[in-house]
């Protein structure tokens, strides 16, 4: 395993399987020798929301004020960026879908505050994307409709690369297809976790 950091976040929005992928990529860098470390940035969030806010779920979370979310976005920047590991995965959204609007996940003092080496966008088709978050027994989720998906995935794609212009690292897009978590793994770690 190269000792070169590799400090990366991994994006998609729900329903591409992007924790999947997550746990599988830490899964094979493990059986390698790696020791990977994941952080989920929604659930630094959440631990930071539950002390200030009435809130019992991300779905809650969401629905604050983007002021709030903002402030607990910095919270959780601040956090991660202390983390000192070979190979940091942060597990997180290029935006949360708020009443008011797209909130970027990642503003311009997030992403400098994380010091990505490399942005990895998880995707999937709208058929997917829609089965998955129907079958998602984890999460309350308003019904989505395909133009709302087909919004959400140019959004994700723009997002990626106006963040990898602002913070200067790699962008790559990857395709999550179904049953195709341990292949799309596999790209994701040749891409930014070389040999």
């Amino acid at each position: 395993m190269s000792k070169k950091r590799r400090n990366v976040v991994i994006v998609g929005i729900p329903g591409v399987g992007k924790s999947t992928v997550v746990a599988k990529i830490v899964e094979i860098l493990e059986k390698r020798g790696g020791k990977p470390q994941v952080v989920n940035y929604g659930t630094v969030m959440m631990e930071q929301a539950t002390k200030l806010y009435d809130v019992h779920s991300r779905d809650d979370m969401r629905k604050l004020p983007v002021e709030d979310q903002r402030q607990l976005q910095i919270h959780a920047a601040s956090h991660i960026s202390k983390i000192e590991s070979e190979h940091l995965i942060v597990d997180t959204h290029l935006f949360i879908s708020t009443p008011e609007g797209f909130w970027p996940g990642m503003p311009i003092d997030v992403l400098q505050a994380l010091k990505p080496t490399h942005l990895v966008l998880v995707s999937a088709s709208i058929d997917e994307i829609e089965r998955r978050r129907l079958n998602d027994p984890t999460r309350v989720r308003d019904k989505p409709s395909r133009e709302g998906l087909a919004l959400e995935l140019e959004a994700a794609k723009s997002l990626l690369f106006a963040s990898s212009l602002v913070c200067g690292c790699p962008a790559v897009i990857f395709h999550n297809a179904e049953g195709q978590v341990e292949a799309t793994a596999e790209k994701i770690i040749n891409a930014v976790f070389p040999i």
